[in-house]
Parts: C-alpha cells; sequence; structure tokens
C-alpha cells in the first residue's frame, strides 16, 4: 500500500516539474517538435502514467534539461525518508 503511495508521489512531481519546464509552450507543439505522444505527455502531467526510462530521457532532451537534471527535481521534492523499499 505504502508503495502505491510512494510511486505516485514521484508521478505527481514528475507531472509538475515536466509542466513547469514546458511554460508556455502547448503540450501540442512540445509533443509535436520532439516526437513524442500528447496523450504520453497529458498522462505524465497528470500523473497516470510511470513512463519508460527511455522516455524520461526523451522527455528531458524536449524541456532542455539532462535526465538527471529532472530526477535531481523530484528528489528534492521528496521528503527526506522517502523509499520505495517496503521494508
Amino acid at each position: 500500500m505504502q508503495l502505491d503511495k510512494n510511486k505516485k508521489l514521484i508521478l505527481k512531481y514528475l507531472g509538475k516539474h515536466t509542466k513547469r519546464l514546458r511554460g508556455e509552450k502547448s503540450q501540442f507543439i512540445l509533443a509535436s517538435e520532439n516526437d513524442i505522444s500528447v496523450s504520453i505527455i497529458s498522462t505524465i502531467e497528470r500523473a497516470l502514467k510511470d513512463p519508460q526510462l527511455t522516455t524520461v530521457f526523451k522527455l528531458a532532451e524536449a524541456l532542455n534539461i539532462k535526465a538527471s537534471e529532472l530526477i535531481k527535481l523530484i528528489e528534492n521534492d521528496l521528503p527526506e525518508d522517502f523509499t520505495l523499499i517496503e521494508q
């Protein structure tokens, strides 16, 4: 149960940062300029999809940021004691 909650937290922050970094650019424009499905961007921003690692890399590149920097933004939002490993 806690695992699902923590996974949703990661997805929430991925969506938050994707939307923020996209700025004024529409999902459609971002998608069409970078060969990414609009539906994937939409589901990521709404925290409904757990994207593949390659999608995260492609999304980060489309947002003009390194994948590691995008992950770091997410990590910075997570609680200090955050874990995905049930104990």
